[in-house]
């Protein structure tokens, strides 16, 4: 099991990056990556489909991505017109302040996002030029590396994710995820989340999708970019990760209640996949 694991410093006192201005063709394209920070995928030309979460969107120029951290996901360039974009890297702690005395909150957008499973978000002309000012003054800022470049930063991108929940606010621009996949492959993929703890393997998907192994296994590789047993193991891992994050439950019963057939093969898949064991990721 080899799914991209973006690798982020946790504990570096300033949890921002960024990818600026990469083009991107079928042949370069990372494979599907999972990571903790939230990412912002900007497109200013070319074309692509993105596969996130259960979803999966057309991307057009002036699109915006919204990808909350733990998420599943991978980018599928146009091979006649690879798109170029921005992306944008951060952890949820990096913007989080006083609320003021209001209910506002930079990280609404991303949860709005996850909750309705709509991740691509249409942009006007105005809002173009006003993202792309954003951008661009991040990047100067790092280039130039002034005195208070990364304070300016992070102005740039509380500025940028205000910006992005307002423009949420019109929800008739939220859209949601073109439909690309059959009805038994978004089902299918619906099932995986709501049934980890059950034997899930290509068999028993394929009978429940009324397809035969093969189409099936072909079909899912192609339009997620990971096996089903990969897909799975990767859903498994980020349920575990929220439930040590938020619960008191015990380790042992952390793995059972995903799915994992041993205490022995919860702690080495985690381990692989975080770079941490499961003890000490719920400790930090």
């Amino acid at each position: 099991m080899n799914p991209y694991r973006k690798q982020f410093d946790a504990s570096t006192a300033f949890p921002f990056e960024y990818v600026y201005r990469d083009s991107k063709s079928a042949q370069n394209e990372l494979p599907d990556h999972l990571h903790d920070w939230h990412e912002i995928v900007y497109i200013y030309s070319g074309r692509g489909t993105f596969f996130i979460d259960q979803t999966f969107a057309l991307a057009e120029p002036g699109d915006l991505l919204l990808i909350p951290g733990n998420t599943i996901h991978r980018s599928f360039p146009d091979p006649a017109d690879p798109k170029l974009s921005t992306a944008l890297f951060f952890s949820g702690t990096l913007v989080h302040g006083s609320t003021l005395g209001d209910t506002f909150s930079y990280m609404r957008c991303f949860e709005l996002a996850q909750r309705q499973r709509r991740y691509k978000l249409p942009t006007t002309m105005t809002e173009r030029e006003q993202i792309e000012a954003l951008i661009e003054s991040i990047h100067s800022e790092h280039i130039d590396k002034v005195q208070g470049y990364r304070h300016a930063s992070l102005i740039r991108l509380q500025q940028l994710l205000l910006l992005i929940n307002r423009m949420m606010g019109r929800a008739e621009q939220f859209q949601a995820a073109t439909s690309i996949a059959p009805r038994w492959m978004t089902n299918i993929l619906a099932y995986i989340d709501e049934n980890l703890e059950e034997q899930l393997g290509l068999a028993q998907l394929a009978a429940r999708a009324a397809v035969t192994p093969s189409h099936f296994s072909r079909l899912f590789k192609k339009l997620t970019g990971l096996n089903v047993t990969e897909y799975v193991t990767t859903k498994r891992i980020i349920r575990a990760k929220e439930l040590l994050a938020g619960t008191d439950a015990q380790i042992a019963e952390i793995a059972q209640q995903c799915g994992f057939e041993s205490l022995p093969h919860f702690h080495r898949m985690f381990k692989k996949m975080t770079g941490l064991t499961p003890a000490r990721y719920k400790k930090h």
